[in-house]
């Protein structure tokens, strides 16, 4: 074979080897210390390469309006209907197995600290509406979650999201207090919920 027939048969292997990788970034899901972006085909990485990211009170910015159509058409959920609540905002699939994994320890963590005044919503990201639907009835979910496909509320959030799964707690004026950008386990959700919670209201 000519060696430019060779040469041309490289640069497409090659090339057909980038989109085969670029194709499994766009769908990775954020499942070890990595922050993979599931929004571009580029990788992400959180400021510093942290997966976990603290917000001191003092540094705290509310964010935009968080809004959205309701999984199962249930009208529009809004985080500002939570005014006064911490909320724990959870970005999700139904195709991320890490996603499907942590949803009992967000639903634990939720049913034992609803009576301090915490709310949670999903956010449903990049997924099949009936797949989704299917999975949080078997689940029983307690809790709404927005149908988003393709991610315009994570904008309004006002931090790096783009790992599914992410999770972040907004405090009781809905600032960014803590934010995961991996899987999350019940006793350090539970633990950085309680904490936000219990945190002095700033004086006006």
């Amino acid at each position: 074979m000519p060696d430019c027939a060779r040469g041309r048969r490289r640069r497409v292997q090659a090339l057909v080897g980038a989109m085969l990788i670029g194709a499994t970034v766009l769908t990775a899901c954020g499942t070890g210390t990595d922050a993979v972006s599931a929004v571009r085909a580029n990788q992400f990485v959180s400021p510093d390469g942290k997966t976990v990211i603290d917000y001191a009170p003092a540094m705290r910015r509310a964010i935009g309006a968080v809004e959205g159509e309701d999984l199962f058409d249930r009208g529009t959920v809004r985080l500002a209907d939570y005014r006064g609540d911490v909320v724990v905002v959870n970005v999700w699939a139904s195709w991320c197995p890490p996603c499907r994994t942590e949803f009992q320890a967000l639903e634990n963590v939720y049913r034992d600290t609803r009576a301090r005044g915490v709310q949670f919503v999903g956010i449903n990201f990049r997924d099949s509406r009936s797949t989704a639907q299917d999975f949080t009835t078997d689940r029983k979910v307690p809790y709404r979650s927005i149908f988003d496909y393709g991610g315009a509320t994570l904008a309004a959030l006002g931090v790096p999201v783009g790992v599914v799964p992410t999770t972040l707690i907004l405090d009781r004026q809905h600032r960014p207090a803590k934010l995961f950008l991996r899987a999350i386990t019940e006793a350090e959700l539970r633990a950085a919920v309680l904490t936000v919670a219990e945190e002095k209201a700033a004086p006006k």
